[in-house]
């Protein structure tokens, strides 16, 4: 083969000149420049045409899309009301090849930046979403990995809850009230604050249960114990509470023996389908998302086999109007093994076992509210946080909260409240009075010849 190529060699890259590349073509005089002018244009071509993709992908939400270099996009139908910036190419392609994960990621890594209001973006994003934007066949086929790796067999539930519920006591300290209770609060006014309202949910969990003192009652998924021991310390009741999370338990364990309780309120760090005895009442609240889909009749054969034949129950779950996957980037980065169910899929607890139906409540209006606190809270402890787990953990903490307060407002997440009960049970209040105005539930009269 001869020495020498018919082919000249190709100019050095743009960007590259003066590090002591050699140069042996001799560029006509403003070529050079014509050359990398027309680089530039054929790039910036491609960038925008990229960041129409990604915009026409997330439904043509109000939203400014801009590259770091310049490139910019925007829908024009509305003011935009925020600017999402991306700070490199690569981040470009990941939102391209899985959106939602690729901008979780891009934004906790700090190579996605949002100027604006990001809960109100979010917003945005939810509810373009539900005009008609899909999830792109990559985005489909990792749910579908994550579904078989995160399953919640009774080793897998663990592995999952552990990587959420076990970062430490002292980081849900930081946000949450002075009880740790990780759920939706209960707001009677606009003045009440997150421990009152928290106090508030617990009572008023305690009333649709009509609790009466003496009655035996399993908390499946105690958490840290604070509604277990309410329940023991202002209704009278037994309570034996389970969870799987160890920080959790020790937290409870400790707590019930501080408020002289542990006669009355045992916690005990086991599954759900270990479950055994026998109780008067059963309360699970937050703790069906993480049993997934696939094990919600195996719970309900737990409900009907420790429920005693009077037996009444409540169960409170983050759900869905219509069934779709959760969250991809949630249960990479944040809640492992969720889901959010529909009305219509929780029915597999109770219909196959005959239970009654006594109460839907949604109080999804709540849940935003509780979590308007949970993230001013979060976000005046953020310094503390990255000093804990580091930057980028503080900034995927954030977009969680700020990403459930935006599905909450906007109705893409819902909360539901069910009270059940045993189809021939004769603790069932015949109003609601109780519920709002603090009078004593009333059980209607038998007559003489049912008794």
């Amino acid at each position: 083969m001869s020495s020498s190529s018919p082919c000249p060699p190709l100019p050095e890259a743009v960007g590259n000149e003066g590090k002591n590349q050699p140069n042996n073509v001799q560029w006509p005089d403003g070529a050079r420049g014509r050359f990398s002018a027309a680089l530039q244009g054929v790039l910036s071509r491609i960038d925008h045409r990229l960041l129409r993709k990604i915009c026409e992908a997330a439904g043509q939400p109000p939203i400014q899309l801009a590259l770091k270099n310049g490139a910019k996009v925007a829908t024009t139908a509305v003011q935009s009301v925020a600017k999402v910036v991306i700070r490199g190419r690569k981040t470009m392609f990941h939102l391209i090849l899985d959106p939602e994960v690729g901008f979780g990621d891009g934004y906790s890594s700090g190579h996605i930046a949002v100027e604006g209001d990001l809960v109100g973006m979010l917003a945005c994003l939810y509810q373009s979403a539900s005009t008609g934007s899909t999830q792109s066949w990559y985005s489909r086929f990792v749910s579908y990995c994550m579904e078989h790796a995160q399953r919640n067999s009774v080793r897998g539930a663990r592995n999952n809850i552990r990587r959420h519920y076990d970062l430490s006591n002292e980081f849900f300290q930081l946000w949450l009230d002075p009880q740790l209770v990780y759920s939706c609060a209960y707001f009677p006014s606009g003045l009440t604050g997150l421990a009152e309202a928290q106090v508030s949910k617990m009572d008023y969990i305690c009333r649709k249960l009509n609790l009466r003192a003496g009655e035996r009652v399993v908390d499946v998924g105690s958490g840290w114990g604070a509604l277990a021991l309410h329940m023991a310390e202002r209704y009278g009741v037994k309570v034996r509470g389970f969870s799987i999370a160890h920080e959790q338990i020790v937290w409870a364990q400790r707590r019930a023996s501080q408020l002289g309780l542990s006669d009355r309120v045992e916690f005990v760090e086991d599954d759900y389908r270990n479950i055994s005895e026998k109780y008067d009442v059963l309360v699970s609240v937050g703790m069906l998302e993480h049993v997934g889909a696939e094990h919600y009749r195996e719970m309900g054969h737990v409900m009907d086999t420790v429920l005693d034949r009077n037996g009444r129950g409540l169960l409170q779950s983050i759900g869905r109007n219509r069934a779709q996957v959760f969250s991809n980037w949630t249960r990479k980065r944040i809640f492992p093994g969720a889901y959010a169910p529909t009305l219509g899929q929780m029915m597999e607890l109770f219909e196959p076992h005959g239970f009654s139906i006594l109460d839907v409540e949604n109080l999804r209006t709540h849940y935003e509210l509780t979590l308007e606190h949970w993230l001013a809270r979060f976000e005046d402890a953020r310094d503390r946080v990255s000093a804990m787990f580091g930057p980028e953990f503080a900034r995927a903490w954030r977009l969680y909260l700020s990403g459930a307060l935006a599905g909450f407002r906007v109705g893409a997440l819902q909360l539901f409240q069910i009270v059940f009960a045993r189809a021939g049970s004769q603790q069932i209040p015949s109003t609601r009075a109780h519920l709002y105005h603090g009078f004593p539930a009333v059980v209607p009269m038998r007559h003489p010849k049912e008794e």
